[in-house]
C-alpha cells in the first residue's frame, strides 16, 4: 500500500521516495510513499515534478492507483526520486476545495439543502444543490454569509475515524447520494470548526481565512429542485 501523505498533512510539498513499478500504458510510475493528489470528488489532481539526480521528471497528472504520468523516459524501478508538488497550483486548490466546503456548510445550516452535484477548477468552482427556488437576494445573503466566515478564520480538521464511529455522526454525508464504497472500512473527515464537518478525501487548508473573498459569479436551473452556484475565488 502506497502511502498517501496527503491525507494527513496537505501541506507536504516535497518528500522522497522509490519507484516500485511502471505503467507503461499511462507513461507512469507508481512510488511507496506520495504527496500528488489523484484527483477525486470534484477535485483535480496535482501536478508537479520527480528529480532523480540531475534528471527531472515532469509530472503533467497524478492518477488514481498511485500512478504519476511523467513526459519522460520512465526512470528503474528501484531508483529514488525527490517529488515536488507545483505548490502554487496546489494551494489555489485547497482554498478552493475549503471555499465550497464553506459554502456546503451555510447551505446546509442556513437552508438545509443537501449537496446534488459539484466539481472545482483552480480558484473556481460550483456546486448544486436541492433549490426550488433561489431568488436573488438569497443569493446575496448567502454570500455575505460565506464570506463570514472565512473572515472567522475557522479551523479545518482532519480526522479517519473508524466507518462505524464516522456514521455515527449526524448528516456526514451532505451529498444527495451517498457516494462511499461499502469497502472502506475508515472514513476521513474534514471539519470547519463550528460550521460544516463531512467525509471527504481532498486537500484543503488549515484555516478558512487563507481562503480569500468568495464571489457568488452566476446561478442557474439545473431542472427540477436542483439549482447551481458558480463561485470565483481571489485574494
Amino acid at each position: 500500500m502506497t502511502e498517501q501523505i496527503y491525507l494527513k498533512d496537505s501541506y507536504v510539498k516535497e518528500f522522497d521516495a522509490a519507484v516500485v513499478a511502471h505503467n507503461r500504458e499511462l507513461n507512469g510510475l507508481l512510488l511507496e510513499r506520495t504527496a500528488f493528489y489523484p484527483g477525486g470528488g470534484g477535485q483535480l489532481p496535482d501536478q508537479g515534478w520527480l528529480r532523480a539526480g540531475e534528471v527531472s521528471y515532469r509530472v503533467k497528472t497524478a492518477r488514481r492507483g498511485n500512478v504519476h504520468c511523467v513526459r519522460e523516459e520512465l526512470p528503474p524501478i528501484g531508483s529514488r526520486v525527490r517529488g515536488e508538488l507545483d505548490w502554487e497550483r496546489r494551494y489555489k486548490i485547497m482554498r478552493t476545495h475549503t471555499a465550497m466546503h464553506v459554502l456546503c456548510g451555510v447551505v446546509w445550516r442556513d437552508y438545509g439543502a443537501s449537496v446534488t452535484g459539484g466539481n472545482m477548477d483552480v480558484l473556481a468552482g460550483r456546486m448544486d444543490f436541492e433549490f426550488e427556488r433561489l431568488a436573488p437576494a438569497v443569493v446575496r445573503e448567502i454570500e455575505e454569509n460565506i464570506n463570514l466566515e472565512v473572515v472567522a478564520a475557522r479551523a479545518v480538521k482532519i480526522a479517519i475515524l473508524p466507518r462505524a464511529q464516522a456514521f455515527e455522526i449526524p448528516d456526514l454525508i451532505r451529498t444527495k447520494i451517498n457516494l462511499l464504497p461499502k469497502t472502506i472500512s475508515e472514513v476521513r473527515t474534514v471539519e470547519i470548526v463550528g460550521l460544516d464537518l463531512q467525509a471527504d478525501g481532498g486537500t484543503h487548508v488549515a484555516n478558512t481565512r487563507e481562503i480569500g473573498t468568495i464571489r457568488i459569479t452566476k446561478t442557474k436551473s439545473k431542472g427540477g429542485i436542483n439549482k447551481r452556484i458558480y463561485v470565483e475565488i481571489s485574494d
